[in-house]
């Protein structure tokens, strides 16, 4: 979900910014079935859905990819975008450029508040561009004093969507027996994961992105797409209500703030993506989530999606500082392990961004930084009835309302 997340999630988590995201040459010598939510961008990991349709489509991919080779950078550039998408050097005048500040700034928030939590892990950086326009920088903080892995991940991607994307979504009503060819899409999104060392303290993803599709060359004054989409979600070894009551106040606090059906039906949603079916259970204790969003004013998502990804912070810090330091033994990080592996099963057999990449041939460090780095199976494993690791698998099966 990290970078999986962005790429994926645009093609998507989690939590979800695209999972391709972080730097992909999109190709495969194979037709596979793939899901276009273009903007999990670090996203994330989403399927392309138009009018909030999903939309599943077979694309062959072997004639050429769908995202350029990425290149290595020495230093972050001023931005990642097109020149065109700059707004003349007025940076703030297309909502391309506003989002692309925002989660950059988000990036460099979130990294400071984990690296003053963790008190001596420090987040190692990687940037890189394309050819064609488009980049990211992926940041990874790894074996801290708190914090096992911790990734945080931005990307700005330009590429072609399959035509079979844009006739599924658009059908050619009043053009006729119009054909377009390929049709160009910009995503860009910040994902994150992070997995705290102490089996009290719980793990946090979260992934904000923006996705548009532009009019095919072949197919004048077909409308422009553009989505929003993503989530904060909580997955915690063990229950302490005052901590899963303060994180889902937070969210709800930045959803009334725009629409007071947001938080609800938000949460309802991130509850039921991130649901493992094989298990019959939730990855966690659920969040928001949300995506293909465009039915209201764009300059208000814009704000919605800022206000979520600024809320990051307030939400999981002051739970990262109080559980920190609190004293486990080896049966609670065994516990913490095996919910670890339940992580795993869901980005790799469900994530849509994850899956996605690993089909078309995605940078898999970004792929896979959403993993822990360490996890546990164990056969036949079920907690006594009326035990913490019960209680806490119980909330899994059976989503509540915290507040």
């Amino acid at each position: 979900m990290l970078s999986t997340a962005i790429l994926s999630a645009a093609f998507s988590s989690s939590a979800p910014v695209l999972p391709l995201s972080n730097s992909t040459a999109l190709h495969s010598s194979s037709s596979v079935t793939t899901h276009l939510n273009l903007p999990s961008l670090a996203i994330g990991s989403k399927c392309f859905r138009a009018n909030s349709q999903r939309l599943r489509v077979q694309a062959s991919m072997s004639s050429s990819p769908l995202i350029e080779k990425e290149t290595a950078e020495a230093e972050r550039p001023p931005t990642f975008l097109r020149e065109s998408d700059n707004g003349a050097g007025n940076e703030s005048a297309t909502v391309r450029a506003r989002f692309e500040k925002m989660i950059r700034e988000v990036q460099d928030s979130v990294c400071s508040a984990l690296e003053a939590a963790d008190g001596g892990g420090s987040f190692k950086e990687d940037v890189w561009s394309r050819p064609g326009g488009g980049g990211g920088i992926s940041r990874v903080l790894q074996d801290g004093a708190v914090f096992e892995k911790a990734g945080v991940n931005v990307s700005v991607v330009y590429g072609l969507m399959p035509p079979e994307a844009y006739r599924a979504a658009k059908p050619s009503t009043e053009n006729g027996d119009v054909k377009p060819g390929p049709i160009p899409f910009f995503a860009a999104g910040i994902s994150s994961v992070l997995h705290p060392k102490n089996p009290f303290a719980p793990t946090l993803h979260f992934n904000y992105r923006y996705f548009e599709t532009d009019a095919p060359k072949d197919a004048p004054g077909a409308p422009r797409q553009w989505w929003f989409g993503g989530g904060t979600d909580l997955t915690p070894a063990y229950i302490f209500d005052e901590d899963v009551k303060h994180f889902h106040l937070v969210q709800k606090s930045a959803c009334d703030k725009f629409d007071p059906s947001f938080y609800p039906r938000f949460k309802k949603w991130c509850d039921d993506y991130f649901y493992i079916k094989h298990r019959g259970e939730r990855r966690g204790l659920g969040g928001i989530f949300f995506d293909d969003l465009n039915d209201y004013d764009q300059e208000m998502l814009l704000s919605f999606a800022t206000e979520c990804a600024n809320s990051v912070i307030p939400a999981y810090i002051p739970i990262i500082e109080k559980r920190k330091d609190t004293p486990f033994t080896a049966s609670h990080k065994e516990w913490q392990q095996i919910r670890r592996g339940r992580y795993v099963e869901f980005n790799l057999v469900y994530d849509r961004g994850t899956t996605f990449g690993l089909k078309t041939g995605g940078r898999i460090e970004s792929i896979l930084v959403s993993l822990p780095l360490t996890s546990r199976w164990e056969y036949g494993h079920q907690p006594a009835e009326g035990t913490e690791e019960w209680r806490l698998l119980d909330a899994c099966i059976n989503p509540k309302e915290w507040i």
